[in-house]
This record gives structure tokens, sequence and C-alpha cells, in this order.
């Protein structure tokens, strides 16, 4: 059976379909370069204040002076996802500073690592991808209920479709292999933003949850790779078909932004690499596995000590 998503009509829409987003506050993950930063620099262009939540906060604050020269603002703040004491640290300075946060793009990933653990023993890519996340959202969703059109926007992959997810292998002591340690983790991004959406439409909450993905992008991400013969590939392939980063992330930006975005649609990139429009696609095989997402989200509360949204 074919895992590949039904795809509806794509959608003629770019940032310059942005709304104004004055006096609105962001908070982007990994905003310091690449998507991250595509995202952020699009953001304060229409007028948002953005916190650009970061490991290298020497690094963001030299870009943080060319994004002043928009209509919005850029703040610098530390964030490592591996560590949830970070995490704790962030969320707590972001209480202090703002009245309300009206967007949460969980963008900063990790991807083909060697296998190194959490300080909880978890993988890292799943740590750093998902489960840094996982508790982020907890720890900011009442400052998102109290923001205007509040969104998350969890930043995944297509690649979830290759993944199957042992919630009693997150140490990676069976057969590790870095690639499928990223499509496990990004499994965890559907399946976690999807129940995250069901959890808040339960309740009635006026926060939304939407899954998106940049498809084949150009980043430095791909840098990163401990395989010298994986970094060349991967730059081959990336050479090819992949966008620029301003473009790969229009479908994030449309899905954290439009009016017009629903949550139940997987947003990605389709069309000629420096055109790229939104495809809206169905989820489909492991993302739709509501047993999982349940169990991922017990699962994620006990290794994070965050619990929220149960029931």
């Amino acid at each position: 059976m074919s895992t590949r998503s039904p795809r509806f009509p794509a959608l003629s829409w770019s940032t310059d379909d942005m709304p104004d987003l004055a006096g609105r506050t962001a908070v982007v993950t990994g905003a310091a370069s690449g998507l991250g930063l595509a995202i952020t620099r699009s953001l304060v262009a229409h007028g948002a204040r953005v916190v650009m939540a970061v490991r290298n906060t020497a690094k963001a604050e030299q870009v943080r002076a060319e994004l002043s020269q928009g209509p919005g603002e850029a703040v610098v703040m530390e964030l490592d996802l591996l560590d949830l004491a970070s995490v704790h640290r962030f969320t707590a300075a972001v209480h202090d500073r703002f009245a309300a946060v009206d967007l949460l793009i969980e963008n900063a990933g990790i991807s083909s690592q060697s296998l190194t653990l959490s300080a909880e023993g978890v993988e890292s890519q799943f740590a750093t991808n998902h489960l840094g996340h996982f508790a982020l959202t907890g720890l900011l969703l009442d400052l998102l209920g109290k923001g205007h059109d509040p969104r998350i926007v969890v930043v995944a992959s297509a690649l979830y479709t290759r993944a199957g997810l042992d919630l009693d292998d997150l140490d990676g002591t069976g057969t590790y292999s870095p690639g499928r340690a990223y499509n496990r983790s990004k499994l965890a991004n559907v399946l976690f933003g999807r129940e995250l959406q069901r959890r808040l439409e339960a309740l009635g909450s006026t926060v939304r949850s939407f899954v998106a993905h940049p498809g084949m992008a150009k980043t430095p991400l791909h840098t990163t790779y401990p395989s010298p013969a994986l970094r060349l590939v991967t730059k081959t392939v990336a050479g090819l078909i992949g966008r620029p980063a301003e473009q790969a992330v229009v479908p994030i930006l449309y899905a954290a932004t439009s009016p017009d975005a629903v949550p139940d649609s997987f947003y990605g990139p389709t069309g000629p690499k420096l055109h790229a429009r939104v495809q809206p696609a169905a989820f489909t095989g492991p993302g739709l596995d509501h047993d999982t997402a349940w169990a991922l989200w017990e699962k994620s509360q006990q290794l994070a000590g965050v619990h929220y949204l149960d029931g």
C-alpha cells in the first residue's frame, strides 16, 4: 500500500500575502540560521516581535542587527532543547518578559547524528527534535492562551511516513541508525502536533496546532552530519532539488499566519525551487496512528516531567 499523502490543489500564496503582525509576539526555535532565520526575517518584516530561541546567542546577536531593519524587532534568548533545564530557564525568562505569546514555531532540529544521549537517557535527535519541543509547548501554553489567534507550528518532514516508533527503545540501544532516528523524530513531530490539536480542540482552547514541512531545503543542517560521505551526498541532492530557505519556509509561514490555514492538513512546498507554492496534503500511514500518538504523549510527559492537557 502506498504511503504517499493524498494532495489537494496547490495554493497561490506567498510571503507577500502575510498579514500585518504588528503587536504580536512569536517564539521561533533555531532562529539564527537556515529555515529559522528565514522564518524570523519574514515575521519581523511584517511587524512581529520575534524571540529568537537559540543555543548560540553570540551568532544570533550578529544577525539580529540585520533584522532590526524591519518594522518588527528581534530579541535573542538562550535555549538548548537537548537540555530540559535550559527549556525551563528559557520559559521562565519568557514569562518574566512577555504577557502573552501569539505564535510558537518549533523549527529547531538536528539530523543524522551519531548516537548520544540526553541527561534523561534519550537519544539526542528524538530528545531535541521532539521532547524539548514537547516541554517547551507545555511551559508556554498559558502565555499562548492569552495571545491573539494563537498558533503552534510543528516543523516536521515528509520522511515521517518511513518511520516506526518504538517507545521502549528511545535510548537507541537497539540497532541504531542516524537516518532512522531522524525519521523517527519527525514521526514524533507529526503525532505530537496532531495529538496536541486534538486535545486543545477537546478543551475548547483558542490555541491551534499545525504541522508543516519545508521539503528538501538548502540549509546549514546538512553540514553537521558526522559522515563525510553523507554530507557530500546530501549537498549534491540539495544542490539539484533543494529550495533556498526563503522558499522552503513558505508553507510554515502559511500555517503560522494565513487566516485560511486549517490544522488538519500537512503543509509543504511544491513547484519550482525559486517559486514554491503551498501544497496541503492529508496525513497518512503512521501519522494516523491515534494509539501511538496517545502513548507518545504519556511517555513524553513522563520523560520531560511536564504535564499538560491530560485526558
